[in-house]
């Protein structure tokens, strides 16, 4: 994938996402440094250090989103977890350097990956002359080239060399124009169950940083097990196996680690949940040790993973967070210090739910169309209609919590409650939604605001 320029990330994420431009140009420019970095100088690539974002809304606005379609958009290593998901050292629960080890176990699964697809083609040759070998055995002292559709022999002379030699033609051709897929062979894969050990730590098993999976299997004799299954998934099985065989794990694991630490995105959701409060009593204690946990982390430091030692320096980290309870200046200073770019993203009115409903290719209106037409229904949407359901969610904001977007979900999974229910009866209809039809259905629940409150 080629390096996108700012204005083709922001392109990119218009087709998903309503609004929030001052978000996307941030996120925008922060991934195109990611690139810009690299081509300076060496001796100044280091003194380059990336400009964390955190952004500011309300729930419902597009912060999740924005990373979701980030992860598709950077071709590097991209992990989004929750900021309320670690604990501080010494209490039960994950610690923060644990991140650092996922995004350096998804850098190694990207590689491998791509290092597979390179040797896929030869992977498949071979795998292709050990299933003819299972179909046709080979007698003692005879060979047959790599080469595939090759007709010659090695170290065979005679007609019934050739005898066999074409025999082995012959089955590679009905081979590959699938006439022999309802074949079953006996396959022989390696056993890769292991026993299951637990180890009870109040550290967790993370901070040992040992795989006992993989120290039992070089332990343990390598074991298989016959299996008997059709020749369309044997070759599947020998192409995989063939494919670990070419690849040279120590290149991958050395590719993975730079990859981490020169173009590496981590996304830490809901950090509001750790920031502290005026009071220091309870768990806000063990919040404010979090913050200090992260800060080695986002400021640069060594982390020890099972694949060697990763630097953190050059990770771009991007915070999101409602911070309905708390407010940024509640972060220590020194995170807050790590974190030089904010970007406040708005709330959303009647006229961006309309666009919502209508504008990204993944709009609500879409989905419930797809879903429907599975079912032989075509559902139509009149204009009026998707305004006045814009208006409702909005409404219903307004008077009890402003879940933004995500409203929209739940008004529209009641305005067709009737529909997808009866969906099997009504094969072959067009069924129109129009304003009538939305106030008909919803009405009553809105005008009530205890039942809304329940139910929408």
């Amino acid at each position: 994938m080629k390096a996108l320029t700012p204005p083709e990330i922001v392109e990119e994420l218009d087709k998903y996402i309503v609004g929030q431009e001052d978000a996307k140009r941030s996120v925008a420019i922060a991934l195109r440094n990611r690139w810009r970095r690299q081509q300076v100088p060496e001796h100044l690539r280091d003194e380059i250090a990336p400009k964390n974002i955190i952004m500011i809304g309300p729930t419902g606005v597009g912060k999740t989103e924005i990373a979701r379609r980030l992860a598709s958009l950077a071709n590097s290593p991209f992990l989004k977890l929750e900021a309320s998901k670690f604990t501080e050292v010494g209490y039960v629960g994950r610690d923060v350097e644990s991140m650092i080890r996922d995004l350096c176990e998804l850098a190694v699964n990207m590689v491998r990956g791509e290092e597979q697809k390179k040797v896929m083609v030869r992977a498949g040759e071979i795998a292709e002359e050990k299933t003819l070998d299972i179909l046709l055995p080979r007698e003692r002292g005879q060979e047959y080239p790599a080469e595939t559709g090759s007709e010659t022999t090695t170290e065979l002379e005679g007609p019934e060399a050739a005898d066999r030699s074409g025999t082995r033609e012959k089955l590679r051709r009905l081979l590959r124009e699938g006439r022999l897929d309802e074949r079953y062979v006996d396959l022989e894969v390696s056993d890769r169950n292991y026993p299951m050990v637990e180890i009870f730590s109040g550290a967790g098993l993370e901070e040992m940083d040992i795989n006992f999976r993989e120290m039992l299997s070089n332990m343990m004799p390598r074991r298989t097990k016959r299996r008997k299954v059709k020749l369309p998934e044997a070759l599947e099985i020998l192409t995989q196996e063939e494919a670990q065989r070419l690849i040279d794990m120590d290149k991958v694991v050395k590719l993975a680690i730079e990859r981490v630490e020169h173009s590496g995105i981590i996304f830490l959701d809901e950090i509001d949940k750790i920031a502290s409060r005026e009071s220091t009593r309870g768990p806000d204690v063990s919040r404010e040790g979090v913050q200090r946990d992260l800060l080695p982390i986002v400021e640069g430091s060594t982390v020890n993973t099972k694949y060697g030692m990763v630097r953190t320096d050059h990770i771009l980290f991007i915070a999101s967070g409602a911070f309905h309870a708390s407010k940024p200046s509640d972060l220590i200073p020194e995170l807050q210090g790590r974190f030089p770019i904010r970007v406040e993203l708005h709330p959303l009115g009647k006229e961006d739910f309309v666009r919502i409903l209508r504008e990204p290719e993944n709009a609500l209106t879409i989905q419930y169309e797809a879903l429907m037409a599975t079912e032989g229904i075509e559902l139509v949407y009149e204009q009026d209609a998707i305004e006045e359901v814009a208006q409702i969610a909005h409404d219903v904001n307004s008077r009890t919590e402003n879940i933004g977007a995500r409203r929209l979900h739940t008004v529209m999974e009641r305005l067709l409650d009737e529909v997808s229910f009866n969906a099997h009866q009504l094969k072959g209809q067009q069924i129109a939604v129009t304003r009538q039809y939305v106030q008909e259905k919803l009405h009553d629940i809105v005008k009530d605001e205890d039942l809304s409150r329940y139910i929408l």
